[in-house]
């Protein structure tokens, strides 16, 4: 079997699809993108593919270090997730091939569900609330929320206030029969951090995501020697020596790679190795599409760290499509007692309604990230 060809699909919302196709009629799908670069990774996603027409789909570990060894500028955002969607792309070929699913070839699954939450957008608490009384109808009892607007680097007592002010309600509203995140987004800086996860403990948020950049990873120990809260990151790291170094400096309770930016199943079951070893948790970032979703699953199903899920049904980015408008094999993605059940579909998986998506291209999207500024002009982390 030789690889024949790859196509790209930009979608909506948000989403850049892969399709590889073999000489043997077995295809692959893949999802390699950036939010808001779709364009720029799907540029890489076809210069890294170009030098994989004509050679031998299986041979997975050897591609993957071919696209990243070969090439003398490596790793980073565009670059890991070109090389995550062909890598997602290729074990989805691999696991049809020979009939089974990606965790069956990973090892066999160590658990028969998952446990997934559900991002709950919007700034109001009434909102907030509201969101998850219709959430909690639908299978969910664990959420996700924004932990903050945008926060200088120094700022009032009022901008903490405000940010406590919505899981404040939620508590207030469903005390201990959910379970909540709060996901900083890179938005605060150390100074502010430490009084804010202060003020945040009495709630008993199951963690907080990015207290802050990615780039300021050295605070991470810091920040947890000064909070009982879990501590989360990785959705902006890229490889599994990034990883490495977070790892080692402690200060992480729960590792976040993202299938679709870290390199792919080959190096994000590495990644939660790695995380395994350091007693640390793992949770997949996923706020992206199906194919997304089914990559993250069978990872799920292997790694004996992996304690939730993100996924994107009814997220607030989610304008033009929802993330099963484009699955053929629906029932599959059911949360039921707030699980996904494991399925032993071959591959990845998932069944990708192709004519939907050539449609869904014809108008691809143009999403871009908002841009925010602080009251005194200047640049704020969004």
């Amino acid at each position: 079997m030789k690889i024949r060809a790859l196509h790209t699909y930009h979608v909506a919302p948000r989403w850049l699809f892969l399709k590889i196709e073999t000489d043997e009629g077995i295809a692959g799908w893949g999802e390699p993108v950036v939010e808001g670069r779709a364009r720029t990774v799907e540029a890489a996603v076809h210069e890294l593919g170009a030098t994989l027409v004509g050679c031998d789909p299986m041979r997975i570990n050897d591609h993957w270090q071919s696209m990243v060894r070969t090439h003398f500028y490596r790793g980073g955002a565009i670059l890991m997730s070109a090389i995550a969607g062909i890598d997602q792309a290729l074990w989805d070929i691999k696991g049809k091939a020979l009939g089974a699913p990606v965790h069956q070839l990973l090892g066999g699954r160590v658990r028969d569900r998952i446990q997934v939450y559900s991002w709950v957008g919007g700034d109001r608490p009434a909102d907030v609330v509201e969101q998850i009384h219709r959430l909690r109808a639908g299978g969910f009892d664990t959420f996700k929320l924004n932990g903050c607007e945008a926060m200088r680097m120094l700022d009032s007592v009022r901008a903490i206030d405000r940010a406590v002010s919505v899981p404040a309600q939620v508590r207030d509203a469903f005390g201990t029969e959910v379970d909540f995140g709060l996901d900083f987004h890179g938005r605060v800086a150390l100074p502010m951090a430490k009084p804010l996860l202060r003020a945040l403990e009495p709630l008993r948020p199951l963690f907080v995501e990015e207290p802050v950049l990615a780039e300021q990873a050295e605070h991470y120990p810091v920040l947890a020697a000064a909070t009982s809260i879990p501590l989360a990151a990785g959705e902006r790291m890229y490889t599994r020596q990034e990883f490495k170094q977070v790892l080692q400096r402690g200060g992480i309770a729960i590792l976040q790679p993202d299938l679709s930016h870290a390199g792919g199943i080959t190096e994000c079951h590495k990644i939660a190795a790695m995380a395994e070893a350091y007693d640390v948790a793992l949770a997949p970032h996923c706020p992206l599409g199906p194919i997304a979703l089914a990559a993250c699953l069978q990872l799920d199903f292997v790694a004996y760290n992996a304690v939730l899920q993100e996924q994107s049904m009814g997220i607030h980015y989610n304008q033009g499509a929802e993330l099963l408008d484009y699955v053929v094999n629906k029932a599959d993605f059911a949360v039921r007692d707030g699980h996904i059940e494991a399925w032993d579909k071959p591959g990845l998986g998932v069944e990708i309604d192709e004519e939907r998506v050539r449609h869904a291209a014809r108008h691809p999207p143009d999403w871009h990230n908002p841009q925010w500024r602080h009251a005194d002009g200047s640049v704020a982390e969004w």
